[in-house]
Formats: structure tokens, sequence, C-alpha cells
């Protein structure tokens, strides 16, 4: 656990707090972007993604802007005051990249009008905070097909972090793709209230694999469960926002990647031409937003095939994930033959789908 956080940056070479704050000339200024981590960018997940987009974005635009960021950012008060801090160092446009950081980004928002926020995976919006998500339950639906397929035992897991919908989209996604090809499939699913935690995800991971599951999911950051599968044998996994290449072509033989690059240098764009404004985005495999990774070859070619065409189905807004015939976790109906869940649905969701064993956590 990083228990000293410092605010970091690239750019100016060794620019600290203090002199980030010293004014230059206006001609001269560039324009300082800030983002707000929950965990390491080394974690070989979500954050490291993220920050491949804070380096996309230098990259595109050279020295007209400076990028900020500060890693291992506990949700919670701790995210106040590491994005007043952005704002003290004179950034202009903040990204908080975790839904903990919700209620302190909208916080900060309101005592600093002038400058522009954007949180991802959120829901709260202002005039000068925008939310961003990825519907990353498409690529949920892809692995979910090939894990239906390799499973031998039947049992799949999925290491979940929080109860909030993304994360149940995500579990009913998986399960209801891995029925459509395997029907005697079972979903064990090991809650770890955590994003970023190695220690608990192996846990998870292991006791998973003494339950018989040989395929496993995570809705977690780091690339321990691909390690605990590794030592396990036999055991097949999925990266996690990245690649997580170093484990392929066993245990990792097939990935979700977030790619968040495109998003962030067309923000800052935004900003820079003075033409942005408060929105919602929500980009899914279509938009280039969520990317299946390498398929290994441990998987055999008509599971491949099954799961590209599918992927590809999806890109081209042919076929949604959320498709009826679909009953609650009780029996209930959700929806009919042919209905599409909407976007509202989707949002809220806090139900398993049916054939699901065990309870959502409250």
């Amino acid at each position: 656990m990083i228990t000293r956080r410092n605010l970091m940056t690239t750019g100016a070479a060794g620019a600290t707090l203090a002199t980030l704050g010293l004014p230059l000339r206006a001609q001269e200024e560039p324009l300082k972007v800030g983002f707000i981590y929950v965990g390491p960018i080394g974690d070989g997940g979500w954050t490291y993604q993220h920050d491949q987009g804070r380096l996309a974005v230098e990259a595109e635009f050279g020295d007209r802007v400076e990028t900020l960021y500060q890693e291992s950012v506990p949700e919670g008060a701790d995210a106040e005051r590491a994005i007043t801090q952005m704002v003290l160092a004179g950034c202009k446009l903040i990204f908080t990249t975790s839904f903990g950081f919700m209620d302190a980004t909208v916080a900060v928002a309101e005592k600093f009008p002038d400058v522009k926020f954007e949180h991802a995976t959120g829901y709260k919006r202002l005039d000068n905070l925008a939310t961003y998500d990825a519907r990353f339950y498409e690529g949920r639906a892809v692995i979910g097909t090939i894990a239906g397929r390799m499973t031998k035992t039947n049992k799949i897991g999925y290491i979940a972090s929080y109860p909030i919908p993304e994360v149940i989209q995500g579990i009913n996604s998986a399960f209801i793709h891995a029925r459509k090809v395997n029907p005697d499939v079972e979903m064990v699913v090991i809650w770890a209230y955590t994003w970023f935690d190695p220690a608990k995800e192996a846990d998870a991971a292991q006791a998973m694999i003494e339950q018989g599951v040989d395929v496993i999911m995570q809705h977690t950051d780091s690339t321990a469960p691909q390690a605990a599968a590794q030592a396990a044998g036999n055991v097949f996994t999925f990266g996690q926002a990245s690649d997580m290449a170093e484990f392929k072509p066993v245990p990792r033989i097939a990935s979700i990647i977030d790619n968040w690059a495109p998003y962030y240098i067309k923000r800052v764009q935004a900003v820079l031409d003075g033409t942005w404004t408060s929105t919602h985005t929500w980009g899914g495999i279509g938009d280039g937003e969520v990317v299946i990774g390498e398929i290994t070859e441990a998987v055999p070619d008509e599971v491949r095939a099954e799961a590209e065409a599918l992927r590809d189905a999806i890109a081209a807004g042919e076929y949604h994930p959320f498709t009826g015939p679909l009953n609650k976790q009780d029996g209930t109906p959700w929806l009919a033959e042919g209905q599409v869940a909407t976007d509202e649905e989707l949002v809220s969701m806090n139900f398993y789908v049916e054939g699901m064993q065990g309870q959502i956590p409250s």
C-alpha cells in the first residue's frame, strides 16, 4: 500500500507542486491537464491503461499541454484533497478515473466553475463536469462466450470489485453468453471489495480454483489472478482493462482492453479549441473504446471464430448483449423476445439474471 503519494508530473523536467503554480507568460503557457488515479500506474490493468491515454495526449499535443497525475488516491475525502491540489497546480482540465471519485469530483467542480472536469464511469454532471464510460459489458459477452466453450468443469469464476451497476452488468453479460454456448455452466462470484489489491485478488482466484473453477474472469485491476492461474495450471484467464500479454498464450487466452486515448485526445482538443461542453459519453466495441485483445492459439479455431463473429456483430450494432427473452434471477420477466435493454435500465442494474446463484451484496 502506498502511504506517501506525490503529485507527479511530466513535461517540465522535475517540476514540483510549488513551481507548477508559478505564472508563465500567456503565450508560453501550456494547457495543464490532470489525472487522478485509484491505483498505481504499474498495476497492469485499469490505471495503467488510463495512463497510456495520458501519454497519448502528450504525444499528440507536445508542448501545447503539460500533464500531471496522482496515483493510488483512495476513494473518499483523500480524493477531494487530491483533485483540489490539481486545481491549485493550475490544471484547467482534470480527469478523475474511478467511480468512487464521483462525489469528490462534484464537490471540487462546484468550488471551481472555471475548471473543466471529467469523471470516468459516473453519472453526476454539472456545466463544468462531464462523464465518460465504456460499455464493458459488450466485451464481457465476448469473453463469456469463450469461457463457456473453454471450461471443462462447467464452473467459471468472476472476481468482482464492488456491487455497482457497471460490475453487475459485466457479471450478467458474461453469464448470459457462457450459458448460450454451454447450458451447463455455473458461475462462482467472489466480491473482493477492492479495485486493486493483488493479495485479495490472488486469494479470490485461489478460492475459485479450489472450488473447481477452471476459467476466471475479473473486474479488478491487478495481474494477480493471472499469476495464480498460471501457478495452478489448466486454468484460463482473461486480461482485464489491458492486454496482460505477459501471461499469454496461457493462462491469458484473450482480454478486454480499455482504449481511452482517443477520448482523452478529443476532449483536450476541445478545451484547446474552446468548444468543450459537459457531455456524457458511453463508448463500446464499435467506437473502439472496448477492444478484444488477441485470442491466443490455446483457443480452438472454431471458438475464436465464434467469438470474433459476436464481437463484429456488436460493433456493427447488429446485436445487443442484453436482448430478450431474459428473466431476472427470481424468474420474473425482464426482457421479452427480441426486446433490448435500455441504457437507463443498464446504468441502474441491481439484479442478477435467471440462472445465477447467490445474492448481490447490499
